[in-house]
């Protein structure tokens, strides 16, 4: 049976998204401003929780450049240092603050411990490092211009196709993640086998998606709603819904073989998410959604 969790991570979402939209500014009326003074309590605590959870990207930064598998020279280091500030931590962070979220529901509240919180954080950083891998290879096939309101990685001067490799390395940084904070614990394993098997998930939607859009062709008979399903289940779904959820499961010793409806409705939420954005790429007013 699906916990409320699961729709507050979806209207998490929304809410950062389209917070112009949800919180527009009024005049409170009497009645109301208690309740509004918790809403302005509860946008200050998520701002607060980004904050922290910034903190542990640093940390983990900081980790990755003094790798002792690797001999760093400074010019090496100011390059992943770099290319990591340019594309890890530039997004909504939504799906990183997801484990932590579903992390801390799953505990039906008991309060968490910092070296618990730390280990969510860990966590949903390496799907942030995950999405960031996704993107600037994406970016590379697309030839797209800008992400984020910025120029793409490759099309930063100097950078070009190095931003290949790079794209190798943000892969390989989360494996050096969870073998510097996870190796000892008894689902280490299954955290690996979860990110290997939603990023092969991932780079087959990510196939799906460019066999059917081959340059030089406008075939539209190629779609279809059962395509397009395909295309988004395995190239946003499984990473950017199931997998929050699922390495909170995992970290509090969850048999994910047994949560398989939450599998199901968190990739329909997926699928319905891109749904929306694409109509919304498509049909918004970027100064009403603040697009980018």
């Amino acid at each position: 049976k699906p916990s409320p969790f699961y729709f507050f991570i979806f209207f998490t979402n929304k809410t950062e998204q389209f917070g112009n939209l949800l919180f527009p500014a009024f005049t409170v009326p009497e009645e109301r401003r208690g309740a509004f003074q918790s809403q302005k309590n509860t946008l200050a605590l998520m701002a607060d929780r980004r904050s922290a959870f910034l903190q542990v990207y640093y940390k983990l930064k900081s980790e990755l450049l003094e790798d002792p598998s690797f001999e760093f020279t400074d010019v090496s280091r100011q390059w992943v240092d770099r290319m990591l500030d340019y594309n890890v931590p530039g997004g909504k962070l939504n799906r990183g603050l997801s484990v932590i979220d579903s992390y801390r529901l799953l505990k039906e509240g008991k309060e968490l411990t910092e070296n618990e919180i730390f280990l969510a954080s860990a966590l949903g950083w390496c799907i942030e490092w995950l999405q960031a891998y996704f993107l600037v290879l994406d970016d590379i096939m697309d030839n797209s211009h800008t992400r984020r309101g910025h120029p793409c990685w490759f099309r930063v001067p100097q950078v070009g196709l190095i931003a290949v490799n790079d794209g190798i390395l943000l892969r390989n940084h989360i494996c050096r993640i969870l073998k510097n904070h996870f190796r000892e614990k008894p689902y280490y394993v299954d955290l690996l086998d979860l990110f290997n098997e939603v990023e092969f998930q991932t780079a087959s939607g990510q196939m799906i998606d460019l066999i059917t859009t081959l340059e030089g062709e406008k075939d539209l008979s190629k779609y279809s709603l059962s395509q397009h399903r395909r295309i988004v289940q395995y190239k946003t779904a499984y990473y950017s819904f199931y997998l929050p959820v699922a390495c909170a499961l995992v970290m509090s010793g969850e048999n994910l073989d047994n949560h398989i409806d939450v599998k199901n409705i968190l990739v329909d939420m997926g699928i319905y998410f891109q749904v929306q954005d694409d109509y919304l790429d498509c049909f918004g007013d970027p100064e009403t959604i603040d697009w980018n």
